[in-house]
C-alpha cells in the first residue's frame, strides 16, 4: 500500500518544505518533519492550516463515539426498557436528522452567498457542545430532547467543515488529507473513551460527568480551525437578510436542478441515500447491539469498540491513499463491499467472536466512507456550487439517518418480544439490503479526472502560509 498519505511527496511540480537543519526533503520520517510535511498538502503551505483543519475530524468524532454511538441508547434503555429504549433513542435522533435534512441545500446555499462557512461552522459546533453538557442532568424527556438539538447541530457543522476542505487542501492531497482527518476523528475516539471510563460508576454507567467531559473535549480540540484556518473568498460575500432565508425554501428545488445539470451528481446522491443508510445506523446502535443482542456488558462493549476504532484509524489512512491513487469511485466501491460482507456475518451469526471480526471489517470501511464519498462529491460538483452541493449531499446523508435507526427501532420495538435475539438479526439484514441497493446505483455514477488545470491552479496559489488572527477572516 506503500507510505502513509501524511507521508507521501506533495503534488509533482510542488517544491516541498525542506529541514532547517539537513536540507532534506519534509518527506522523510522523523516527528517534527512529518508535521511539517503537512504542508505540502495544504494550499497554503502551512502545516498549521492543514493541521487545525484535520484536528476538528478528532473534536466532532468524540461527540459521534461517545454519545451518539454509545451513551445515549443505554442511557435511554436503562430508564425506559429494552424495546421501548431503543426506540425512543433513535426516534429523537432521527426527529433532529430529519429536521437538519430539511434545511441543509438551504444552510449550504446560504453559506455559499453571503461567505463565513467558518462562522456558520462556530455556530453549529456551539449549538452541539452546550445541549451535550447538560444531558445527564436532565430527566430522559428533557434529556432526549438536549441530544436531539446537539445531533441537529453536529449534523449541520459537517456541512461547513467538509466545505472547509477545499480551502485547505491542494486538489491532488484531498485524499490523504482528508484521510488523515478521519483518523484523527476515530483516535479522537479512542481519547474519549479512555477518560470516559474515568468518569463512570461503580457498575461501568454513564453518569453526568461524563456527558460534561465530552463536551470539554469537543470544544478544547475544536478551537485550532477557527483560529488557525483561512477561509478563501472569490467575491465579496452578499449580505444577509432575513427576506431572502424565509424565501430560500424555494432553493431546494434549484438545488435539485442544477444537480440533474451536472452527469451523474443526481445519482450519486440518491445512491448515497441506500449506502449511508447502514452507516449511519451503525454509528446510532453499535453499542446497544453489542449490549442487547450479542450479550456485552457495557463496559465490555466500550472496550471492544474502541478496538474497532483501531482498526478504523490505520484503514482511514489507507483507503486515503486509495483515493488518490484509484481515484474516489473506485476507492468507494471497495469500502462498500467491505460492508456488505461485515452486515452479513452479523445478519446470520449472533456471536462474539463473530461480532468482533463483523466489527473489524465494518469499522476499516466506516473510515473509507467518511474519507472517500465527499470527494467524489468535489469531482462531480461544479467549483462555485460545492457549498450547495455539499447541502444535497447532507440532505440525503441525513434522510437515510432518520429512515434507517427509525426502521431498526421499529422492528426490535416489535419483533423483540417474540423473536428475542432473532430481532436484531432481521434488523441488520433489512440494513443489509439497502446497501446492496447504494452499491448498484453507485455502479453507473462516472467518474471525472482531477482537473490539470484546477491542480496547477492550487499550486500557482498566491496566498501566504500565514495565520489569521483569532476570531477573524482575512
Amino acid at each position: 500500500m506503500g507510505v502513509p498519505g501524511c507521508l507521501r511527496a506533495p503534488p509533482r511540480g510542488y517544491d516541498p518544505p525542506r529541514d532547517d537543519a539537513s536540507g532534506a526533503p519534509m518527506t522523510v520520517l522523523a516527528p517534527a518533519v512529518w508535521w511539517r510535511g503537512l504542508g505540502g498538502m495544504a494550499r497554503s503551505g502551512s502545516s498549521a492550516e492543514a493541521g487545525a483543519w484535520a484536528l476538528y475530524d478528532f473534536a466532532n468524532t468524540i461527540f459521534s463515539f461517545a454519545i451518539v454511538s454509545f451513551a445515549m441508547g443505554p442511557w435511554a434503555v436503562r430508564a425506559l426498557g429494552e424495546g421501548p429504549g431503543t426506540f425512543f433513542f433513535t426516534l429523537a435522533g432521527s426527529l433532529a436528522i430529519l429536521l437538519n435534512a430539511a434545511v441543509s441545500p438551504v444552510l449550504g446555499a446560504m453559506s455559499d452567498r453571503t461567505g463565513g462557512r467558518k462562522t456558520y461552522l462556530l455556530v453549529f459546533t456551539v449549538g452541539c457542545v452546550l445541549p451535550t453538557a447538560i444531558i445527564g442532568f436532565l430527566d430522559i424527556r428533557a434529556g432526549l430532547i438536549a441530544f436531539a438539538i446537539a445531533n441537529f447541530s453536529y449534523q449541520a457543522a459537517l456541512i461547513y467543515y467538509d466545505s472547509l476542505l477545499t480551502d485547505v487542501a491542494r486538489p491532488a492531497s484531498r485524499g490523504r488529507l482528508s484521510g488523515i482527518g478521519v483518523g484523527l476523528g476515530y483516535l479522537g475516539s479512542i481519547v474519549s473513551a479512555t477518560l470516559y471510563g474515568l468518569t463512570t460508576d461503580a457498575d461501568g454507567l454513564t453518569t453526568a460527568t461524563s456527558f460534561v467531559l465530552v463536551a470539554s473535549l469537543f470544544a478544547i480540540f475544536a478551537i485550532p480551525i477557527f483560529v488557525i484556518v483561512r477561509e478563501r473568498r472569490s467575491a465579496p460575500g452578499a449580505p444577509f437578510r432575513i427576506g431572502e432565508a424565509l424565501g430560500s425554501w424555494r432553493q431546494m428545488a434549484e438545488t435539485l436542478r442544477n444537480a440533474r445539470r451536472v452527469p451523474g451528481l443526481l445519482r450519486f446522491v440518491v445512491a448515497r441515500f441506500f449506502y449511508t443508510d447502514p452507516v449511519n445506523t451503525a454509528i446510532a446502535v453499535m453499542s446497544l447491539f453489542a449490549i442487547n443482542a450479542v450479550g456485552f456488558s457495557e463496559g465490555e462493549a466500550r472496550g471492544v469498540l474502541v478496538i474497532l476504532i483501531v482498526v478504523a484509524v490505520l484503514a482511514s489512512f489507507g483507503w486515503g491513499v486509495l483515493a488518490d491513487r484509484w481515484g474516489p469511485k473506485r476507492t468507494l466501491l471497495a469500502v462498500l463491499a467491505t460492508w456488505v460482507v461485515g452486515l452479513l456475518l452479523l445478519g446470520i451469526i449472533l456471536e462474539r467472536t463473530t461480532f468482533i471480526i463483523a466489527g473489524a471489517i465494518l469499522g476499516s470501511g466506516l473510515g473509507g466512507v467518511a474519507v472517500t464519498d465527499r470527494l467524489l462529491l468535489l469531482r462531480l460538483a461544479p467549483p462555485d456550487r460545492i457549498g450547495e452541493m455539499f447541502g444535497l449531499f447532507g440532505l440525503v446523508g441525513k434522510l437515510s439517518a432518520v429512515v434507517g435507526p427509525i426502521l431498526y427501532g421499529t422492528i426490535i420495538l416489535v419483533l423483540e418480544p417474540s423473536l428475542d435475539r432473532g430481532a436484531y438479526q432481521v434488523a441488520i439484514l433489512s440494513l443489509l439490503a439497502l446497501m446492496v441497493v447504494g452499491v448498484w446505483m453507485l455502479r453507473a455514477v462516472p467518474e471525472p479526472p482531477l482537473s490539470g488545470d484546477e491542480d496547477a491552479g492550487a499550486l500557482a496559489d498566491p496566498e501566504p502560509a500565514i495565520v489569521p488572527p483569532v476570531g477573524g477572516t482575512p
